[in-house]
């Protein structure tokens, strides 16, 4: 194996990638996940990936090895992501490990196979490109079976002007072969990237984004779902999402079509201390459990840090793993809590989508709903966002909205966010004495590294 790009190739066609997929010997992501949802274990899943080839097939092969995932990741550089495709191929040539990720399209599908064929389970693509064709048509000519992101978020969270038209309709066409996939006999998992922003996201604007991606998808033929949620921290608001997801997708997505729950474990500030990273490691293993998650991507103690190791990314699976244990089965939340967050998301949820379901032309009436802000992501990077919704943390620590913008919540929804996040003897947790909002943001933000004390005054981590 060499780090040089061999070249552009022609693609194989759908039928013989199929073939294939059927010849590799191993399950698909959407059987791994089915099979996780149905024995009630919480699937495992790591992040990782480089930029030159005979390192990533080494990684691949140690976090196997060493940490038994179930589904391995090929994380996707950002050239590639914004299809700069030469940028990707002199990186390359100069200096692969200069790369944040792993150019695939630029590496080319035979090379995809190899990586595919040296690993037992499967593999995921993850990515945050706008415009993924050319990306999903080499992965699936490697033979990969899960795919994440979609017109929504992966677009909004991550780029500053591409129209949502665009990226829509790009990812139309990515679901519509993952539909001719299925007929010809191979479910791709389609994982639909929740977690926007990653920054104190309200739970019923996570699961609205996605619905509306799912609704999308299904109507050109995805088969599979995955759904991801963001870990808040607060473990009966995190299971009440959870939970609200098999209910959403009975309300809304057609009949037959798989759907899976999967938790992103805590994607904010991480604690510096190795041991509070654990124990946070550990509860977001928990969280994924109770809220009957088919599949949970996994942190390290190194996140405060930088980009992990492969030893920290195995120990963080190791960690991770002992959650699925039967000796865990006395382990409990109150239920009586997380049945009234779970009641008022999907309460949430329908005010915010329904309006925009009700269209003829659902990419059209997205595109026009985030312009008039009825639509909308908090911190989003996007000009095609207003960015006009605030969230805060309540004295428990749940996300509420501080601000709901123009989103269609109705005044129940808006009053019950408003009185919890006032609840209690003083405001929210990061309340300051001159309600300066920045500073009480920034401390909500450092929700864990102040929960460990690894917060100074300035409400920053150490």
């Amino acid at each position: 194996m060499t780090d040089a790009p061999a070249g552009p190739e022609e693609l194989p066609s759908l039928r013989e990638s199929v073939a294939y997929i059927g010849r590799l010997g191993k399950p698909t992501a959407a059987e791994v996940l089915d099979l996780a949802q149905a024995t009630g274990r919480v699937a495992l899943q790591p992040r990782c990936g480089v930029g030159g080839h005979r390192e990533m097939a080494a990684l691949l092969a140690e976090l196997e090895r060493e940490g038994r995932p179930d589904i391995l990741t090929l994380t996707i550089d950002a050239h590639t992501r914004l299809l700069r495709w030469e940028h990707a191929e002199r990186a390359l040539r100069a200096d692969p490990l200069g790369l944040n990720g792993y150019p695939l399209v630029t590496h080319g599908w035979r090379r995809g196979r190899e990586l595919n064929e040296s690993v037992s389970v499967p593999l995921e693509i993850r990515h945050g490109s706008p415009d993924p064709r050319a990306l999903f048509a080499t992965s699936v000519a490697a033979g990969i079976t899960s795919f994440e992101g979609g017109g929504i978020s992966y677009n909004l969270p991550y780029s500053k002007d591409v129209p949502l038209a665009h990226s829509l309709a790009a990812w139309a066409e990515v679901d519509a072969a993952c539909g001719e996939l299925a007929r010809l006999g191979t479910v791709v998992d389609r994982e639909l990237f929740g977690t926007l922003t990653a920054v104190l996201v309200p739970p019923s604007i996570s699961l609205a984004i996605s619905v509306l991606e799912a609704v999308a998808a299904t109507a050109e033929g995805v088969r599979c779902v995955s759904v991801s949620y963001p870990q808040s921290g607060h473990l009966a608001q995190d299971v009440a999402a959870l939970r609200a997801i098999p209910e959403l997708a009975g309300r809304y997505l057609p009949a037959g079509v798989r759907t899976h729950a999967v938790l992103h474990e805590f994607m904010g500030v991480f604690p510096r201390e190795r041991h509070h990273a654990e124990e946070l490691i550990f509860y977001g293993a928990l969280t994924a459990r109770l809220g009957g998650a088919s599949k949970m991507i996994t942190k390290t103690y190194q996140e405060a840090h930088g980009i992990p190791d492969a030893a920290a990314n195995v120990a963080g699976l190791r960690l991770a793993g002992i959650a699925n244990s039967q000796l865990l089965d006395f382990v409990t939340v109150d239920e009586e809590a997380v049945s009234e967050e779970q009641r008022w998301i999907c309460r949430e949820v329908a005010e915010i989508v329904e309006p925009v379901l009700a269209a003829p032309r659902l990419h059209s009436a997205i595109v026009t709903a985030f312009a008039e802000g009825r639509l909308d992501i908090p911190f989003s990077a996007s000009r095609h966002a207003h960015s006009a919704i605030i969230p805060r943390r309540d004295p428990s620590g749940a996300i509420r909205y501080h601000s709901h913008g123009r989103l269609p919540l109705s005044p129940a929804s808006v009053a019950r966010n408003q009185r919890l996040l006032a609840a209690g003897p003083g405001a929210a947790p990061g309340a300051t004495p001159g309600g300066d909002l920045f500073q009480a943001l920034r401390f909500d933000i450092d929700y864990f590294p102040h929960l460990f004390s690894e917060a100074g005054d300035g409400g920053s981590a150490r």
